[in-house]
């Protein structure tokens, strides 16, 4: 799967604000080529972290992912305190890091926000794609509920 396939995936699941950084909007340069989705049928970016985001480069102080390589990056899903069980059999506090936070096309434990109910997929591929878009589609109900409770109609 590449960035663009899994950007009109998430795209497609609907009222999706989708942030791209990029040299001269004022974004911090780190931030420049990756992206952030937010739940946002307003199109005004909401409180709180995006339930996903791709990331096309090794932030400083984390555990490198390998994302120095041509055309490499990590997606990043908020996947919620049940499914993040269900997939690692432990509770996100009680999660510990992956094993290799470099493994492609890998369902793993966010290396830095695992506690906080996030997996990651290093160049997700063949192997991922079905998780993929199960996680983001769960994410993206997540978030669209998060909105509903803070904006009842």
């Amino acid at each position: 799967m590449s960035i663009d396939e899994i950007t009109a995936f998430i795209e497609s699941l609907g009222a999706v604000l989708t942030l791209r950084p990029a040299p001269g909007d004022g974004t911090p340069e780190i931030a420049w080529g990756d992206r952030f989705f937010y739940y946002a049928p307003d199109g005004v970016v909401p409180p709180g972290q995006p339930f996903a985001t791709v990331v096309t480069k090794d932030y400083p102080g984390e555990p490198s992912s390998g994302l120095d390589r041509p055309d490499a990056f990590r997606l990043n899903v908020h996947a919620g305190r049940e499914v993040f069980r269900g997939r690692t059999g432990h509770d996100p506090r009680d999660a510990p890091p992956p094993a290799d936070p470099a493994a492609r096309d890998t369902v793993i434990v966010h290396p830095v926000y695992g506690r906080l109910g996030r997996l990651a997929v290093v160049d997700p591929g063949p192997g991922t794609a079905a998780d993929v878009r199960d996680l983001l589609t769960g994410a993206h109900a997540a978030a669209r509920a998060r909105h509903g409770r803070r904006h009842p109609s």
